[in-house]
This record gives C-alpha cells, sequence and structure tokens, in this order.
C-alpha cells in the first residue's frame, strides 16, 4: 500500500515543480505589458452648474383653501339662473352647520294647523317648520308629516352644474 501513495506524492511533486518553471517569463512578459500599453481614459465631464430657480407658488392661492371655493361659489352666485344665487345671498340657520345624518327625526307637533318637526342634533332638540333650513347642502324643508321631513338640497352633480335632489329624514323609533 505505501507503493501507490508514493507514486501519488512523486506525482504531486513533479506537477508543483512544473507550475513554478515559467514563473520568471511570465513575469519579464507582464512588466514589458505594463510598460508598453498606455491606459485611454476619458476625462470626466465636470458637473452641470445648478441655478435654483425660487418657488413662486407659495405666494399664489392654494387650491384646495376656503378662499378659493369661496371665490368659484360668488362666481357662479352672479349668474342669473344659477339656484345658488338666492342661497348664497341669505344668512345661515343654525342647523346648517351639521350633516342630515347626524339629525335623527324625533317627532311631530302640530302648532294653530302648521306641522313642526322635532329633530335631536348633538342631544339638543330643535323644532323646526316648512321653509326653515338644514344640513351641509343648503337644504329647505319643503314638506313635514307624522313620519318623516322632506327636503330639497342643491349639490353639484359630475358634471359640476348645481342641481337639486330630494333627501329625507324618517321618524327614529325609540330604541331602549
Amino acid at each position: 500500500m505505501s507503493a501507490p501513495r508514493t507514486a501519488v506524492a512523486v506525482m504531486a511533486a513533479l506537477l508543483l515543480a512544473g507550475c513554478g518553471a515559467g514563473h520568471d517569463e511570465l513575469q519579464a512578459w507582464m512588466d514589458q505589458q505594463r510598460r508598453e500599453v498606455k491606459p485611454n481614459v476619458t476625462p470626466l465631464q465636470p458637473p452641470a452648474r445648478f441655478d435654483p430657480e425660487p418657488y413662486t407658488q407659495a405666494l399664489g392661492v392654494e387650491p384646495f383653501s376656503a378662499q378659493k371655493l369661496s371665490v368659484a361659489l360668488k362666481q357662479e352666485a352672479r349668474q342669473p339662473n344659477s339656484l345658488l344665487a338666492s342661497e348664497l345671498n341669505r344668512r345661515k340657520e343654525p342647523l346648517e352647520a351639521y350633516p342630515l345624518d347626524s339629525m335623527r327625526m324625533v317627532g311631530s307637533v302640530n302648532k294653530q294647523g302648521q306641522p313642526f318637526a322635532l329633530l335631536r342634533v348633538d342631544n339638543l332638540l330643535y323644532q323646526v317648520k316648512v321653509g326653515d333650513y338644514l344640513g351641509q347642502n343648503y337644504g329647505r324643508i319643503t314638506r313635514i308629516d307624522e313620519t318623516e321631513v322632506v327636503l330639497r338640497e342643491i349639490v353639484q352633480d359630475a358634471a359640476g352644474e348645481w342641481i337639486e335632489r330630494p333627501a329625507a329624514l324618517q321618524l327614529q323609533e325609540r330604541t331602549r
């Protein structure tokens, strides 16, 4: 068994000796190539000069500001056939500060032959009649009966036109 091991060791020694024999010649060739070859590197372009521009839009009107909305509403109101013309020139009523979905009809009464509805808003009770305004969309009460308050609202459609739409508050049954 020692003969095959000896043969493998001799072969490995011969292979290693063969690798180191041409090393001087290879080193000379590498030195010659370093002397002869000159790299051709194009110089980098200097960066472009940055001139900052002042931001002038900060002084303009913000696109979603209440000021811009009020200007647009006033322009709309100047049109003679606009539904908003009469709505913008009147004083707002207290119930116009609340959305319709925060109001609950809890009852109705008749006083001197005129129907009144009782609305609960923020744990306060309000008495409203036909012609009163409520809700945030210029809602005006058109009819009151025992079980509901019917009103018309003025809203913008998809094309941006102001249109009337009906809305109603139903009598809410008492929950225990």
